[in-house]
């Protein structure tokens, strides 16, 4: 019997429907073509602190704070493959998403090796590239080898909806999960 592949996309832009959201729906519906399982976590608009670095995790397996973060912790768990997705902010992801990661990465001690990572970026005009290499640099981390497409992996648009006229950056989504394989 043939295994179902599992992704978890992570949006951590506070729009659950901009221009962020606008390219994950980009690659789901590719993923959805190829019998893919997404599931995609819209966590931008929610209150996710920082780590404190208290090693807490080390003890319970878990970060101490119980929220969103131990529930993706299992799914990302379960999950082939993880896409984490921002809008672009002064040349840097949304502080939501990377105090989500930080806690993600750091408290789960599953093996990530082989899960394989994308970064899915989205910006008016800049910023774009500075973006893309800190979220990859969650997987380089750890040993998740990490997937590209024939561009960055990014769309361009400031307005919700902007970024639909953006044709390159949608046909990059689309291309990001064509090439991807498990």
């Amino acid at each position: 019997m043939e295994k179902t592949i599992k992704v978890l996309m992570i949006n951590g832009s506070p729009r659950a429907e901009g221009n962020t959201a606008l390219a994950l729906h980009e690659m789901e519906r590719v993923f959805a073509e190829q019998g893919i399982q997404v599931e995609t976590v819209q966590i931008g608009g929610q209150a996710i602190r920082g780590c404190v670095a208290c090693n807490g995790c080390a003890k319970l397996g878990k970060c101490v704070y119980d929220d969103i973060v131990n529930e993706l912790a299992v799914k990302f768990e379960k999950a082939d493959g993880l896409v984490v997705a921002s809008p672009v902010y002064y040349a840097s992801a949304n502080a939501t998403l990377i105090a989500c990661l930080d806690r993600l990465f750091y408290s789960s001690h599953f093996d990530k090796t082989m899960k394989v990572g994308a970064s899915v970026v989205c910006a008016r005009r800049g910023g774009c590239s500075a973006t893309f290499d800190e979220l990859n640099k969650y997987f380089t981390i750890s040993g998740m080898p990490v997937a590209s497409s024939q561009y960055w992996n990014s769309v361009h648009g400031r307005t919700p909806g902007e970024a639909e006229g953006d044709g390159e950056g949608r046909q990059t989504m689309r291309t990001l999960r064509e090439i991807w394989h498990f």
